[in-house]
């Protein structure tokens, strides 16, 4: 009986039951069916909104559908609030992704402009609000922030902080290590949650074995988050071969702001220095395209998966 573990990205999510419901009915209903449980296939998610958000988002609807009226329905819910770095290093990150994403600097985001005046990065090639814009913005920066410096961390209202990177990475490990894991075994990923699926099977021993993985509107084509997988990640040997017996296969959109920038990861993550990953441009409609549900009705995620589960 083949199994997946599929991993979320950034921002606010639904609890954790709704959140792998929606994932599993999207795939079902896709132009490419394919319906995990009449196929036998079993299925776990890695959640780890909990640590970031003081309460799991309660509008469904907004991450079961296409609409993009809400922050919760472009990866901004939440409310989280842009991180405060605490040395130069983390200065220097944050300043880099916040350009690449908005073109604008700390002061000018924190001013929250109706319009940035010169509009140059990421996130101003997506026809959205900027009202919408500044929300997805602020749960990139912390949510990215926070799981690759290790940030002890508690929302709002909520004791005790934990540290974010070490409490995610062994909810992985309980996960893909865990009994009811079955062969072959593929991991499915979006957005952040390729980083930190990326990081556990490259440079966490504990880590078990998968069979494939899976990344969607990945970030790990950004320099400044390669940077923070090392040790462990380089140009020339950045496949995850240590846990990682099979493919690895890349879907990305070019109007993405999360991965549009350096979409195509097969460069960046080579094996023995041969260009190994699998990287698959697909066009998702609306004016967000790093929606998961969006990826998840693509054919060619359904086909990449349905190949790497054995099931014909």
């Amino acid at each position: 009986m083949a199994h997946v573990t599929f991993i979320h990205g950034i921002a606010n999510k639904p609890p954790p039951a709704d959140l792998l419901r929606i994932w599993r009915e999207t795939l079902a209903n896709a132009a490419d069916p394919l319906p995990l449980g009449d196929l036998g296939v079993t299925s776990q998610l890695v959640y780890w909104a909990d640590l970031m958000y003081e309460q799991p988002d309660s509008d469904l609807a907004a991450h079961e559908g296409v609409l993009e009226n809400t922050p919760a329905a472009v990866d901004g819910g939440g409310g989280a609030s842009a991180p405060q770095p605490r040395n130069a290093d983390e200065a220097a990150f944050l300043a880099a992704l916040r350009q690449r994403m908005s073109g604008l600097s700390g002061a000018e985001m924190a001013a929250a402009p109706d319009v940035p005046a010169q509009p140059q990065g990421a996130l101003e090639r997506v026809p959205l609000p900027w009202f919408l814009k500044k929300p997805i913005m602020d749960a990139f920066l912390r949510d990215v922030h926070h799981y690759l410096f290790d940030v002890e961390f508690a929302p709002p209202g909520r004791t005790p902080a934990v540290h974010i990177q070490q409490t995610i990475r062994q909810r992985f490990i309980d996960a893909v290590c865990g009994k009811a894991v079955t062969r072959p075994h593929v991991v499915m990923s979006h957005s952040m949650g390729t980083v930190i699926a990326y990081d556990c099977l490259k440079r966490v021993g504990a880590c078990a074995e998968v069979d494939g993985f899976i990344t969607l509107g990945s970030p790990l084509g950004l320099d400044e988050v390669q940077d923070k997988l090392q040790p462990g990640w380089s140009r020339d040997n950045g496949f995850p071969f240590e846990k990682l017996g099979a493919g690895w296969v890349n879907v990305f959109d070019r109007l993405d702001p999360v991965c549009g920038f350096d979409p195509m990861l097969a460069n960046d993550y080579r094996k023995g220095g041969a260009s190994v990953v699998e990287d698959i441009a697909v066009q998702n409609d609306g004016a967000w395209r790093h929606s998961i549900t969006k990826y998840l009705r693509q054919p060619t995620v359904a086909g990449a998966l349905r190949r790497m589960l054995q099931l014909g």
